[in-house]
């Protein structure tokens, strides 16, 4: 007989959850499509998407028919023995990218250290120690390891938490001259989001990514494409970079790789993965058959034609949307972004209170995230429809209409 399940609310976070989160209220009991509901079963248009990861959106049906197949199989085996599902998912994400090689993590976090540690194994064991260094960019974000906070661009990421790895360059996203100047004999990576997400939905331009291109190739250096947030389909292609003409040497992936599922992986050439040779890498969980299975049904699914001409079409309807909350209220300064990963900046009057437009969404049943505080995040799922995205724009209309009206009050 089964116990009965332990009442809990917000207010158990506080009492048993280490306080490096600060969720919101509401606590969500279910999901369907691009709606969920909380404990007090009030519904809400999904645009979040638990950070651009339930990329079908919640309960997808072909995700639950794998997942339920594949746990009445086999869970794990760890890295000792190799497993069907994660084969077939290697060699599909090999068929839909420029990669020969995979390795499985759980999280972009890993993906990424995984291609960081393989940049610097690759350059000294072709040319020894000195050529170790990793270029990146300010507002970039790669993941909360040390290593991968070390390489991000933010520095309140890793405040209270030096020393630091060393060996690691920032410089200014989209400045070709500075990159020309920066990339030399010493370095052994360039590492660039092809949309910086965390870093407010800022797009990398088609100049800056084959300048990069170029300086790799001729400083017999690697290019790495975080893609974490960019691929599985959010941008309009399966990946970023085919919109570029720009093929990296190393790519990692995440988040809407699993449909909700932890997955991750590192993509790379034949020739760059011999540097990763037996034992110098690994990862207990990494490839596991239950969470590759579920990647592999979401995989088959995002790449369809239909899927991607959806993340198209939606993705215009939310821009004009937007652009017309814009000029109805004056809180956002247009809409930048790639496909469904969508920023609203906040305009001039309005700068710093993303989160206020994220918490008045919620109040009118529509769930958005920010991109630091000056940006609004719209990444909703890539099959969502024609009716949802206007209803969870005419509640986030709502929402901005609210602040707007507060703001005129106080100030009148």
């Amino acid at each position: 007989m089964n116990a009965p399940a332990l009442p809990v609310s917000r207010k158990t976070f506080d009492e048993v959850m280490v306080p490096n989160y600060a969720p919101n209220e509401i606590v969500p009991v279910r999901g369907e499509g691009s709606r969920m509901w909380d404990q007090n079963g009030r519904e809400y248009l999904d645009f979040a998407c638990g950070i651009a990861v339930t990329g079908l959106g919640h309960c997808h049906p072909k995700l639950v028919a794998a997942l339920t197949e594949q746990a009445n199989k086999l869970w794990h085996l760890s890295n000792v023995m190799t497993n069907e599902p994660a084969l077939r998912l290697a060699k599909r994400l090999t068929e839909l990218s420029f990669a020969s090689k995979v390795f499985f993590a759980n999280s972009g976090s890993e993906a990424n250290e995984a291609a960081f540690k393989l940049a610097r194994k690759h350059a000294s064991s072709r040319h020894g120690s000195a050529k170790h260094e990793i270029i990146s960019f300010f507002n970039a974000f790669h993941g909360r390891t040390l290593f991968a906070v070390s390489v991000g661009g933010q520095e309140k990421y890793t405040q209270g938490f030096e020393p630091l790895p060393g060996g690691i360059t920032h410089l200014p996203f989209n400045d070709v001259a500075a990159l020309t100047k920066a990339v030399s004999s010493r370095t052994c990576a360039v590492v660039i989001e092809p949309v910086q997400g965390e870093g407010g939905v800022m797009p990398a331009t088609p100049e800056f990514l084959k300048a990069a291109r170029e300086l790799c190739t001729r400083h017999d250096c690697l290019l790495i494409l975080d893609e974490v947030q960019t691929g599985n389909g959010r941008c309009g292609t399966y990946f970023a970079y085919e919109q570029y003409g720009v093929t990296p040497d190393i790519l990692t992936t995440a988040k809407g790789l699993g449909g909700g599922i932890p997955v991750a992986a590192m993509l790379t050439t034949d020739a760059v993965a011999t540097s990763l040779a037996f034992g110098t890498h690994g990862s207990t969980y990494g490839g596991n058959p239950l969470a590759t299975a579920v990647a592999l049904a979401a995989v088959n699914e995002i790449a369809l034609p239909e899927t991607m001409a959806n993340v198209k079409a939606r993705g215009e309807q939310m821009r004009e949307g937007i652009l017309a909350i814009a000029r109805r209220y004056g809180v956002f300064d247009g809409v930048r972004g790639m496909g469904l990963l969508l920023g609203a900046p906040m305009s001039a009057s309005w700068k710093g209170r993303a989160k206020d437009v994220v918490n008045a969404g919620l109040r009118h049943g529509v769930w958005c995230l920010v991109a630091g505080a000056d940006v609004v995040r719209l990444v909703p799922s890539l099959v969502i429809g024609e009716a949802d995205v206007e209803e969870g724009l005419r509640r986030l209309d709502a929402a901005c209409a609210e602040l707007a009206g507060a703001s005129r009050a106080a100030n009148a």
